[in-house]
């Protein structure tokens, strides 16, 4: 097999995200700006993708008022400061091929530009034109300074604690170019 390259298509692509507080969850998604892979001889791939934090929405809060002030408040320094990190990124720093259509993974997660390593399963169904990859990653955002009602930074927070993992679960359909 030759060297073939995908790029992220990024209008058929989503990034859902969850996160969790001792009184129940949001869940939203996120947009991905742009992203590519590769497959390489035998079994090799690499790849990367970028994540619009600009674009962050919450689904599950259907007050226009309360929702956007949440959609800001995630937006501020609190959370992703999105106006001076307006990117952030995963790349796959190594692949190896497990069970069928399934890679084990090792990238880097970059969030307001510092960088962690992140193991997951990658599940990758591809044909020659196309190629569709899903994940779970799940973050621990104080390693990204993202502190805000973090048990590990604060105390007292009784019912207002935000629990210090989120999940990112990735669906990208790529194509071959």
């Amino acid at each position: 097999m030759d060297t073939k390259n995908f790029k992220v298509n990024t209008e058929n692509s989503t990034i859902d995200w969850i996160g969790r507080k001792v009184t129940g969850a949001h869940n939203g998604t996120i947009g991905i700006k742009d992203g590519n892979f590769t497959f390489g001889e035998g079994s090799s791939m690499s790849g990367k993708f970028v994540i619009d934090t600009r674009s962050i929405k919450i689904l599950d809060i259907e007050d226009a008022e309360t929702n956007a002030q949440f959609a800001n408040h995630l937006a501020s320094d609190d959370f992703f400061n999105s106006e001076h990190f307006p990117e952030a990124h995963f790349e796959i720093t190594h692949a190896e091929p497990g069970d069928e259509n399934l890679y084990y993974a090792k990238g880097d997660l970059t969030i307001k530009r510092i960088t962690h390593p992140i193991d997951t399963s990658l599940q990758i169904v591809k044909t020659d034109n196309m190629a569709v990859l899903k994940t779970k990653i799940i973050v621990d955002r104080t390693k990204f300074n993202i502190r805000f009602r973090s048990s590990n930074f604060f105390t007292n927070l009784g019912d207002t604690l935000i629990y210090n993992n989120f999940d990112l679960n990735i669906h990208l359909v790529a194509e071959a170019y």
